[in-house]
């Protein structure tokens, strides 16, 4: 049986991050249902943001809707780990002066290593994030059903872990920069014959969008679909022009169903959270480009080197 922490911070720390490893469902429910119904009962609002299985499970432990509990399927919200951080801030800021509770599970077994990385590169992000606020936010993982390299990145992303019962510091526990650093490992090479390879710069921004629209239609994106995908293209690419150096390399191409675009430029992100929070409407540019294509994707894969910056963006044809 597993057991979390009273869930009010202390004044001296006040956003608290755990690793929450369990074991089979029963040792899942005592550990998050624990949380929520403390958290519940101090009155605090609390989001709950897990797989659908575990999130069906929880309701039965829960009972009926309580007022300041929201229950998100992460399966959805975290398709592309690139939206979960917008979400639980978002959550965070509705409830001003309040410490939010946060339980996010943005890894669980069956996700790809792509979505895997950028979801360890969420969570190291939480910790700049939430950094100085009064909240608590609780990830559990499958230490039966994750593979050991996942395990051991959540002992680098959390500061604390709980396994067994016991709440410790995790002495693994890295920067979020180092563990960025370490997400930004080599991307595959597109497969095989058919990748478009498009040059761009200012006066060929048009002529790019265009032949990224006519190639989401010869792909068979429906037009909803195909509408994201340019407008995804048309952002990065435009966000090279105004940052990247003046100019890029926009590739297109297809694998087993889903859809890829990649832009790949000179620049630098200066900024960790660029696109992984709200942009402010006062801002002159606020990461809206970045934070819109996150919203649009299915999965967006960043990687940032000495030879600049390239951006992935993932969509399923049958995507939501």
């Amino acid at each position: 049986m597993t057991t979390v922490p009273d869930p009010l911070p202390t004044a001296s720390e006040p956003f608290i991050h755990p690793a929450l490893f369990y074991r089979g469902l029963e040792d899942y429910l005592t550990g998050v249902g624990g949380f929520v119904e403390a958290a519940l009962a101090a009155g605090e609002p609390v989001l709950v943001a897990v797989p659908g299985p575990r999130l069906a499970a929880l309701r039965d432990r829960l009972g009926p809707a309580r007022d300041g509990l929201a229950l998100v399927d992460m399966t959805e919200l975290g398709r592309n780990p690139g939206r979960i951080l917008a979400a639980l801030r978002d959550f965070a800021d509705r409830h001003p002066g309040r410490a939010a509770r946060i339980v996010g599970e943005p890894i669980w077994p069956g996700r790809s290593r792509a979505e895997t990385t950028e979801a360890t590169r969420h969570e190291a992000l939480i910790n700049l994030a939430f950094a100085g606020r009064t909240a608590t936010v609780l990830c559990p993982y499958d230490a039966n059903g994750l593979p050991a390299r996942v395990l051991a990145d959540a002992r680098r992303t959390h500061p604390v872990v709980v396994e067994g019962g016991r709440e410790r510091p995790s002495p693994h526990y890295a920067d979020p920069a180092d563990v960025g650093t370490g997400c930004d490992t080599p991307l595959p090479d597109p497969p095989g014959d058919g990748t478009v390879a498009v040059d761009f710069s200012a006066g060929l921004l048009s002529a790019a969008r265009h032949r990224a629209d006519v190639w989401a239609a010869e792909a068979g994106l429906d037009a909803r679909r195909r509408t994201d995908f340019v407008l995804a293209v048309a952002e990065a690419t435009t966000n090279s022009v105004a940052h990247g150096g003046g100019y890029g390399t926009l590739r297109l191409w297809t694998d087993r169903g889903v859809h890829t675009a990649e832009v790949r430029d000179r620049g630098r992100l200066a900024d960790p959270l660029a696109g992984r929070r709200r942009p402010s409407p006062e801002s002159a540019d606020g990461g809206r480009g970045l934070w819109m294509i996150h919203q649009l994707c299915d999965l967006v894969e960043t990687r940032a080197g000495s030879g600049g910056l390239v951006l992935r963006m993932h969509m399923a044809a049958g995507g939501s």
